[in-house]
């Protein structure tokens, strides 16, 4: 935060902003899901003001489109919420610093050594079906054959983390043939959604037989909701993994606070949140802590993992095969 205070003699004391005159306050940045009172934010928020005798405060909304129009002036002392896809056009912004945290702690099936971005979690996209309605599929090949009246909801990857795995995941798979598979998937989408939240929402209410979402999907079904009925399918052509990440400014004002939150998402108490409420991989737990529900479910066999420079490199040609096949 960036208030300036007033000290009672009238002298200018400092540039920390201080919640109520005496807590200094934790700024974060992150995206609407995480904040929202079914996210990570609320969970997470209490666990470390219980540590940090601070006032972690949420700012929600689009991360990196926001970060960028404030440039050194944005409030923000921490940004959680960036997967790899987009770290490139972060980091090249220049606005975040290392975090310099021993990485040990990692748990991820992939190799992690970024001085900058810090995962907090990981997990595969998918398609979740209904398995008493669908037999499902055991492939990319099987999902584009099937009849066209089964009714698919995706995200757009212009506004989606999600939407813009599924493109790459498409580039993975097909490569130069992109735009053919997804003129053969067209028929079958029945509406594309800018974020994840609304198009989980129309599969849920019937609306869609089969939504582009993430592995461990089912997980929230089968824990919340005792619900065995939702599957993801899983591919023998692989799946795309997908890793959410943290960073502090390089602006801050509060730099021991963001080093703190830093070090505290590699905690067993941070780590422990995250399968139960963002319903994905702890980054940094070991896979006998996982909570029941997640050690069964079905992993890919294979995974394709772009990093940022290679993401970056495929982003455009990835969106301009999806955006010429659907406007056909």
């Amino acid at each position: 935060m960036k208030t300036t205070l007033i000290t009672v003699t009238g002298l200018l004391f400092g540039t920390a902003a201080l919640a109520d005159g005496h807590t200094p306050v934790l700024t974060v940045y992150a995206p609407d899901y995480f904040g929202s009172e079914w996210g990570p934010g609320p969970s997470i928020e209490a666990a470390f003001e219980e540590r940090c005798e601070c006032d972690l405060q949420y700012q929600t909304g689009d991360l990196l489109p926001r970060l960028l129009l404030e440039g050194a002036r944005t409030e923000a002392d921490v940004a959680i919420g960036f997967n790899s896809d987009i770290t490139k056009q972060a980091r090249d912004s220049g606005m975040f610093a290392p975090h310099g945290l021993d990485l040990s702690p990692l748990t991820l099936p992939i190799d992690w050594n970024d001085d900058t971005f810090l995962p907090f979690n990981y997990g595969h996209t998918a398609f979740i079906y209904d398995n008493t309605k669908l037999d499902g599929f055991d492939s990319f090949e099987a999902l584009l054959n099937a009849p066209d009246d089964v009714r698919i909801v995706i995200q757009d990857p212009r506004s989606s983390i999600s939407g813009l795995a599924l493109v790459l995941w498409v580039q993975a798979v097909y490569g130069d043939e992109a735009e053919a598979a997804w003129l053969r998937l067209a028929p079958k989408i029945v509406t594309v959604t800018q974020g994840w939240s609304e198009s989980y929402g129309l599969f849920t209410d019937g609306e869609a037989d089969v939504v582009l979402s993430y592995t461990t999907s089912p997980a929230y079904h089968i824990i919340a909701e005792d619900d065995l009925t939702k599957s993801a399918a899983i591919f023998e052509e692989g799946h795309y993994f997908m890793v959410e990440l943290a960073a502090k400014l390089a602006t801050t004002d509060q730099p021991d606070l963001a080093d703190e939150f830093m070090a505290f998402i590699l905690t067993e108490e941070f780590q422990t949140m995250i399968p139960t409420t963002n319903w994905s991989f702890p980054a940094a737990l070991p896979v006998e802590q996982w909570p029941e529900g997640f050690q069964d479910l079905p992993m890919p066999e294979t995974v394709f993992f772009y990093d940022e420079n290679e993401a970056a490199a495929l982003r455009d040609t990835a969106i301009e095969a999806w955006r010429s096949a659907l406007s056909q």
